[in-house]
């Protein structure tokens, strides 16, 4: 059910969209007044998560470790798995980032007769690293549509993503990577009964829609055929705070389909589990050096406390204790 229920929401979405800028030619409601509702929302709603994130206290240490701590010069240290010093976050940050690094590391585990047997598992690092890389990729394309004159990273980028020159329009790899990097995860989360037990409609739903949001990005590429200079025309209109919904002869059903579903995973992005993008960044976990060893974290919460040193309890129970023939210090 939680599978069912995440994917009929995404086809409401789809329906309504459809219906709407279809049919009831609400074409303004979705190309204008929906988008920057969107946006306004994921800009508030991330800055709020990050402020209130940032106003947590930490007031130990508590980055996870996955190797040596530094201690004495002939002890061999991890440096980036378990950094001391603002170089090593820095690194362990990049490499986490970009490579996901704790990801690869990942290991399963397994009863192979009567015994608990560990062994590497690098699907899910690939699986997630192709469904990430192309996600951002497509990202950096789509500033075309968005800038005036593009600049020549993009055109750099586009030349790589459709490289293989098949077809025309060219196909990009990284629409076909997303989609299916995007089916592996939910076939895998579905499919390992362990992983499905734990999964939630907030981990099927954004997967759903983000594989809607590609698959209706291909068809308007590769079948519809949208006008993209009209697409653009619309979108630059939209950056420059002067909306102009072109013809609707230009810009078919499917573009506000897209459209609206880009604009419900940014009004949603902000209270889920995509808040990682920012999340990361913001976790004690990964950005504290482990220096416990070479300096003193006070809390700064402590109090005065009255404690009962051990000296005093025993004075004050010594003929009890005794009694009991429990040893005691003094006599």
């Amino acid at each position: 059910m939680r599978i069912i229920g995440s994917l009929l929401l995404v086809i409401v979405l789809l329906l309504i969209a459809y219906a709407g800028s279809g049919p009831a030619g609400l074409t303004p409601l979705f190309g204008i007044v929906i988008p920057y509702i969107a946006i306004g929302i994921f800009i508030l709603g991330f800055l709020w998560k990050l402020l209130k994130w940032a106003r947590s206290y930490v007031p130990f240490r508590i980055p996870t470790t996955g190797g040596q701590q530094r201690s004495f010069p002939w002890i061999k240290w991890s440096r980036l798995d378990n950094p001391a010093t603002g170089t090593g976050v820095i690194g362990r940050m990049v490499l986490e980032i970009f490579l996901m690094r704790s990801l690869f590391r990942n290991t399963r585990s397994e009863i192979v007769g009567t015994k608990l047997v560990h062994g590497s598992s690098k699907w899910l690092w690939i699986g997630a690293m192709a469904f990430h890389w192309a996600f951002f990729i497509v990202l950096i394309r789509h500033m075309r549509l968005f800038i005036e004159p593009v600049p020549g990273y993009v055109h750099f980028l586009e030349s790589l993503d459709g490289f293989f020159q098949i077809g025309h329009p060219r196909l990009m790899m990284t629409g076909v990577v997303l989609i299916g990097a995007g089916v592996y995860l939910f076939l895998r989360r579905w499919y390992i009964p362990q992983v499905r037990y734990i999964s939630l409609p907030a981990d099927y739903f954004p997967l759903f829609l983000i594989i809607a949001i590609a698959t209706t990005g291909v068809i308007m590429r590769y079948f519809t055929k949208t006008d993209i200079v009209a697409v653009k025309t619309l979108l630059l209109s939209l950056m420059t705070f002067s909306p102009q919904i072109p013809e609707k002869e230009k810009i078919d059903t499917i573009f506000y389909i897209h459209l609206f579903l880009v604009s419900a995973l940014l009004a949603y992005f902000p209270f889920s589990k995509l808040m990682h993008l920012g999340g990361i960044f913001m976790s004690p976990t990964r950005n504290m050096a482990n220096n416990l060893r070479v300096k003193r974290h006070v809390n700064p919460w402590d109090y005065p406390v009255k404690v009962h040193h051990y000296e005093e309890y025993e004075n004050e129970f010594r003929d009890k204790m005794k009694a009991s023939g429990i040893p005691v210090e003094k006599e």
